[in-house]
C-alpha cells in the first residue's frame, strides 16, 4: 500500500519521515486550491516551519511552468491531522495510512541485527540518548508553566477568552481559533457574542456568565459571556503544551 510517498526529509535539526502536502492535498481532493489549502491549514492549526514542516522548490514540478512552485515536506503527525480535520472518507483512508506507515516503521528494526553490529548499536545508543537529553529539558523549560496549570486548576473563578489567553501566553485570537476548532465554543446565527457548546458546560471546561446590563433608554439587557473555568484552562493548557512538543 503506497497511496501517498513517505520518504526522509529533514525537518528543523531532524531527519525525519515526511510526504509531500501537494500529494497529500492531490489524494484528498481537497475543493481549493494548494496553495490556499496548505496556507489556510498552517495558520488554523498553528503549524511551525522547522517543526511540522519544511518549505522547499523542486525544479520542474511546476505544471504551468515558470519559476518552481513552493513545495512543503510535512511530518507524518502534521499528514494525520491533516487528514482527520477534512471529516471525510478519504481524510479517514489517508490517516490510516499514516499509521501504518508509523507501525511499520517501528517494526523496521531488527534486535537482533543491531546488536551484532557495533556501529549500528552505538548509532541507536546516541539517538536514544540525545532524545532523552533532549526531553530532560522540555521537561525543566516546561515546569514554571506546569505548575502555574496546576494552579489555575485549583483556583476558583473563570476567565474570559481574552484573560485566558493572557494565562496560556498566546494571542486572543489563536486561541479563539483553537475554540472553535475543538468544539468549545460557536456563534448562534444573528448574534455576535460566542457560546459554549453544552458538553463543554457539562465536562467543567466552560461556563456562561449572564449579566443584566441597563440600556440607555433605561431598559434591561440580558448578555450571556462563554468563559473558560481553571479546569478548562488547565487541560487547554497541557493539550497546547502537547501539541508544541
Amino acid at each position: 500500500m503506497n497511496l501517498i510517498p513517505v520518504a526522509d526529509h529533514r525537518v528543523g535539526n531532524e531527519l525525519v519521515k515526511t510526504c509531500s502536502a501537494r500529494d497529500l492535498h492531490k489524494f484528498l481532493a481537497v475543493g481549493k486550491t494548494f496553495a490556499a489549502w496548505i496556507n489556510d491549514r498552517i495558520e488554523q492549526y498553528g503549524f511551525r516551519l522547522g517543526f511540522d514542516f519544511e518549505v522547499y522548490s523542486e525544479p520542474g514540478r511546476n505544471p504551468v511552468g515558470g519559476r518552481p512552485a513552493k513545495e512543503y515536506a510535512i511530518t507524518i503527525d502534521m499528514a494525520k491531522e491533516l487528514s482527520m480535520v477534512e471529516r471525510n472518507e478519504k481524510g479517514k483512508q489517508a490517516r490510516q495510512y499514516f499509521l501504518e506507515c508509523e507501525r511499520r516503521a517501528k517494526t523496521a528494526i531488527d534486535p537482533i541485527a543491531v546488536l551484532g553490529d557495533a556501529t549500528a548499536m552505538r548509532g541507536l545508543l546516541l539517538t536514544y540518548t540525545e532524545k532523552v537529553i533532549s526531553l530532560e529539558q522540555t521537561v525543566a523549560e516546561q515546569a514554571p508553566q506546569v505548575a502555574t496549570l496546576h494552579r489555575i486548576a485549583a483556583a476558583d473563578g473563570s476567565l474570559c477568552m481574552r484573560d485566558a489567553a493572557k494565562a496560556l501566553q498566546v494571542r486572543p485570537v489563536d486561541l479563539r481559533r483553537w475554540l472553535v476548532a475543538h468544539g468549545w465554543i460557536y456563534q448562534r446565527p444573528g448574534h455576535s457574542g460566542w457560546l459554549a457548546y453544552q458538553d463543554r458546560i457539562q465536562q467543567g471546561v466552560m461556563c456562561h456568565k449572564v449579566t443584566t446590563v441597563q440600556r440607555e433608554d433605561g431598559s434591561d439587557k440580558i448578555v450571556e459571556q462563554a468563559r473558560i473555568t481553571p479546569k478548562g484552562i488547565a487541560r487547554m493548557g497541557a493539550e497546547l503544551a502537547k501539541a508544541a512538543a
